[in-house]
């Protein structure tokens, strides 16, 4: 029999109790105060140069933004796929997945974004010119697009293990049983073993939101205007490294700090007492 509180969980599974934790206020939503407060200080009481720094930088914070989130995105999708793909009985699938993984993991962010935004544009102009195809002939690499699938290939590689280890946490009972009630192996990986398994790995895809965050630092070595490229465009300007470089960390804290306790809510939201 299931449980009528969680109909995702069939037998075999851990007994849960369905009462929730309790939660009480999160202290380090103070640490956020603080950081903030910091900011609003610095802007308010010391506009030259943190008012003027804040407003230069300002369409950098969106892009750090829209690369992060974006690539986050992709590296869900592509995780999942590699994941599953390492955990197939298809010999050549787990062996593609598996090389996928082990290759990349191997790499450097920084040269991987290298690749894709130096190397891979004079690949495609290389097929262009083989095959006279003048779209690729005079192909050039968008930077903001690079940089995301740079870090989408790279973070999918870390992700695949977070999928696998949470798919593999979850009893093969649970496998055993929604075969048995007449499911298909792909609906009993997409209703009963994925939705549990995203619970288990709430935590670790956190921490690999949070990284990724402050690695998309490393974009604005291929010309994307983020924030740490704006923030050093303005300090070139002005000679202030010690204030600019200084108010770069605390945007990246502020954000870092933000997305932490956002995690957190969320795992507190979808947790299971035990």
């Amino acid at each position: 029999m299931t449980d009528e509180n969680n109909p995702h969980l069939l037998p075999g599974a851990p007994a849960a109790q369905n009462a929730q934790p309790k939660r009480g206020f999160d202290r380090w939503w103070i640490l956020v105060a603080i950081v903030a407060a910091l900011l609003i200080y610095l802007v308010t009481f010391k506009p030259d140069p943190f008012r003027r720094m804040l407003l230069f930088v300002a369409d950098g914070v969106r892009v750090t933004l829209m690369v992060t989130v974006t690539s986050f995105v992709l590296v869900m999708v592509l995780g999942l796929v590699a994941g599953l793909g390492r955990l197939s009985k298809n010999p050549v699938i787990s062996t593609i997945a598996s090389v996928y993984v082990e290759v990349v993991r191997g790499i450097p962010l920084l040269v991987q974004i290298f690749a894709w935004y130096f190397a891979f544009p004079s690949i495609i102009q290389s097929i262009g010119a083989r095959f006279h195809i003048p779209a690729f002939e005079n192909y050039l690499a968008n930077p903001v697009g690079m940089a995301i699938l740079g870090i989408t290939f790279c973070y999918g590689a870390y992700m695949s293990e977070i999928y696998r280890a949470g798919i593999q946490s979850i009893a093969r009972g649970q496998m055993e049983a929604a075969r048995s009630l007449g499911m298909t192996h792909f609906q009993a990986m997409r209703y009963i073993i994925i939705p549990q398994a995203v619970r288990v790995i709430l935590p670790p895809v956190g921490n690999e939101f949070v990284s990724m965050l402050k690695d998309s630092s490393l974009v604005s070595a291929v010309a994307v205007a983020d924030l740490t490229r704006r923030g050093r465009e303005f300090i070139s300007q002005n000679f202030i490294p010690i204030e600019g470089w200084s108010l770069v960390a605390l945007v990246y804290l502020m954000m870092t700090l933000f997305a932490t306790r956002i995690v957190t809510w969320v795992e507190r939201k979808t947790r299971i007492v035990r």
